[in-house]
């Protein structure tokens, strides 16, 4: 009895350690994660439309229909970049993920505090380079620092009736993300 005792459980410490390391492997292997599936339309350094989801599927899983999305496939190997989003009535939120789709920053419209959010994101290493100017201050410039060189900036807006939309989607249209110059 004792030795199916000893089976059992080092098969289970087995089990656990195969579900364990597939869990933790499976991320990085995967071929179709969010930054592939958007690379199909939204090019790099530029703010492309996320098309809305249907009942047949979405680009983006779990996205909630009453939000418009705009996504910036961003690269930071030409330099900086500087993002600039119109802030909508409602909620506009601005979110920062890596190419992994780590989340590493997010703001929104009422932290923003402005009709507009504008920051600059760089690598740790093109911070470094910026000049010091004891005349700029943290409230007149945001800078995000970005741990990798590429990956994603999700720009979300609520439309709070079916009705908004269009108008909702058209804000969005104005939200640029280019290489500062």
């Amino acid at each position: 009895m004792m030795r199916w005792l000893l089976w059992l459980l080092a098969g289970a410490l087995l089990g656990g350690i195969v579900h364990l390391v597939t869990v933790l492997i499976l991320p990085r292997t995967a071929t179709q994660d969010a930054y592939s599936r958007l690379a199909a339309f939204a090019p790099v350094n530029a703010v492309a439309a996320v098309p809305a989801p249907t009942p047949q599927g979405a680009v983006i899983p779990f996205i909630d229909p009453a939000f418009a999305s705009a996504v910036c496939r961003y690269d930071l190997a030409a330099g900086p970049l500087k993002l600039r989003v119109p802030v909508q009535t409602n909620y506009t939120s601005v979110s920062f993920y890596t190419r992994r789709g780590v989340s590493y920053y997010a703001i929104n419209d009422r932290a923003a505090g402005r009709r507009v959010i504008e920051l600059e994101l760089m690598t740790r290493a093109q911070r470094n380079e910026l000049p010091d100017d004891e005349e700029v201050t943290a409230a007149d410039r945001l800078i995000v620092e970005a741990p990798t060189p590429t990956g994603l900036i999700m720009i979300r807006a609520l439309a709070t009736e079916p009705g908004q939309m269009p108008v909702v989607r058209n804000a969005l249209a104005a939200a640029r993300c280019e290489v500062a110059q």
